[in-house]
């Protein structure tokens, strides 16, 4: 299935987190407090976090003091944030039962690619409340050096030739590889006022620590067991013993009801 395929119809991929629940958990970094601050401008504000996942960014809306329902599809994924002390309902937001609730910020963070906007979008406007925000965040994060290019002369041999991490398209690595000019341009569509920040991310990672990151990552997710591990050890080599520089950023689209 080639990548470029939008990735709400690409099934494998969007299940194929809960089986490295923990790892994902573990390793896929935190939001910056800056977008936090950007978003949440009242105490108790009422959240739906979309495709929470293990409640990675529901953990830090809650210790800001909003009150979150976290939405996440996959049982093995909401366990994990259940574990967390997080009110959690499984579901896919296309086919979740809102109850007629109301709320103040609707968040998908890294989650707004595995949804249908046809479906979404007119359910978003449904659930916000007059003043309510919809707000879309990516941590794209990607290698410096060793580079997007060197990397990609190892994923050529192991995911399909239109996959950003084969191509070093500057898509922030996360593999997404979505247009985030025509995502902005179809929720204007869908009659909201859209508007966009990044917050910039510079780090250097050891070696392992950038593997065990990118291995949480669908498009390595769905390989064989076998292929996973022969990729993993064609990427080791080409790290060597030095550490990973990494940049990109935290790109936040926020959007509000016109």
């Amino acid at each position: 299935m080639a990548e470029s395929e939008e990735l709400h119809r690409q099934r494998r991929r969007a299940d194929s987190f809960g089986a490295a629940a923990r790892a994902y958990d573990d390793h896929r970094p935190r939001y910056p407090d800056a977008m936090f601050d950007e978003l949440l401008t009242t105490s108790g504000m009422r959240v739906l976090d979309v495709g929470a996942g293990t409640g990675i960014a529901s953990t830090q809306l809650v210790e800001r003091g909003a009150e979150v329902i976290a939405l996440e599809p996959d049982s093995r994924m909401a366990e994990l944030a259940r574990d967390k002390g997080l009110t959690v309902e499984v579901a896919t937001f296309e086919d979740w039962d809102d109850a007629g609730r109301v709320f103040d910020l609707i968040l998908f963070a890294q989650s707004f690619h595995w949804v249908d906007p046809a479906i979404a979008l007119p359910k978003i406007r449904r659930f916000l409340g007059e003043a309510g925000t919809l707000a879309l965040a990516w941590n794209r994060l990607f290698p410096v050096s060793p580079s997007r290019a060197d990397f990609a002369t190892v994923y050529r041999d192991f995911l399909d030739a239109t996959s950003p991490l084969v191509t070093a398209t500057p898509t922030g690595g996360t593999g997404s590889g979505m247009d985030i000019d025509a995502v902005m341009a179809e929720i204007e569509r869908a009659g909201f006022v859209v508007d966009s920040r990044t917050y910039p991310r510079d780090e250097p990672y050891d070696g392992e620590r950038w593997l065990d990151l990118v291995f949480t990552y669908s498009n390595h997710l769905v390989l064989s067991p076998e292929r996973r591990r022969e990729l993993r050890s064609r990427l080791g080599e080409l790290i060597g013993d030095g550490p990973v520089q990494v940049g990109g950023d935290t790109l936040l689209i926020i959007a509000r009801p016109r």
